[in-house]
């Protein structure tokens, strides 16, 4: 397959494509007579399974190196799910610092309410003498 046939399937761009094969999500890709890149049929599904752990929180490294388990062979749900559990821990402290974050906020909101509002400052006087 043509880069941007693969490109197309998969939902992405031609230049999206050329990175996850430098980065390593994809092997690189034999090359015709006049140096075209050809794809093999899977690399669509490939670069689909990237996209979709990427949405579930894994990193770019974390879905290489997941690829890469797989591709090593042995790689099953039991073996694999700490990788799972370390995206779970990552989205519960970032919740967690939202959490934070959103009380901080109601507290502003209640300041301002009570007219200590936090967006002034109050002036300073100076003596002159």
């Amino acid at each position: 397959m043509k880069i941007g046939e693969v490109a197309n399937q998969a939902g992405v761009t031609v230049d999206t494509v050329r990175f996850y094969e430098r980065v390593g999500v994809l092997p690189p890709a034999a090359r015709t007579a006049s140096g075209y890149r050809d794809y093999e049929p899977d690399t669509v599904e490939r670069i689909r399974l990237t996209r979709e752990l990427q949405g579930i929180g894994f990193t770019l490294t974390d879905a290489v190196d997941a690829l890469a388990a797989h591709d090593a062979g042995g790689a099953t749900c039991e073996s694999e799910r700490w990788r799972l559990d370390a995206v779970l821990a990552r989205v519960d402290s970032k919740l967690a610092e939202l959490g934070a974050l959103r009380r901080r906020i109601v507290k502003a909101q209640d300041a301002c309410t009570d007219g200590r509002c936090v967006f002034t400052t109050p002036r300073r006087t100076t003596s002159r003498t």
